[in-house]
């Protein structure tokens, strides 16, 4: 029996797929765009919810915001990420300024804020920006940690 993923597309579909196409570029079964961009995906707060509760892949959040000069050079670090991870680890940008109940629900105090998410839950939580081995490390090491 094969083994089926979920994930949640840009458009907001959700999809579900064995997870033997996660290395065959799956698309979206509505919009037919790629599953995976090489990109972060920037969410609202409703669409980070529905990304926690249908992901079969760990999700790593970046809550920033536009006015915050250390988010916005973190930025690119966490794109060249997203390129690095490809279809290994879902990515995705929550802006605080614009989505305030997202920021609330999370309880950010300080930004940017990552957060490594692993079937629903928290495993992890970094304030500030890294540099991109460090990020790689602090991925890893809480990825394969016993919980």
């Amino acid at each position: 029996m094969q083994q089926k993923i979920k994930l949640v597309c840009d458009c907001g579909t959700i999809n579900q797929f064995s997870v033997e196409r996660l290395d065959g570029n799956p698309m979206c079964g509505i919009c037919s765009q790629p599953l995976f961009s090489g990109k972060p995906i920037s969410v609202t707060s409703e669409r980070l919810i529905k990304h926690i509760e249908h992901s079969g892949l760990p999700i790593l959040i970046d809550f920033w915001a536009p006015w915050c000069g250390p988010c916005v050079n973190f930025a690119p670090l966490f794109e060249q990420f997203a390129g690095l991870v490809g279809n290994q680890l879902r990515l995705l940008k929550v802006d605080t300024e614009a989505n305030q109940q997202a920021a609330a629900d999370f309880n950010i105090r300080s930004i940017p804020t990552l957060s490594l998410m692993r079937e629903g839950k928290e495993i992890a939580r970094q304030t500030g920006g890294v540099a991109l081995p460090q990020l790689q490390k602090w991925v890893v090491e809480n990825l394969t940690k016993k919980y």
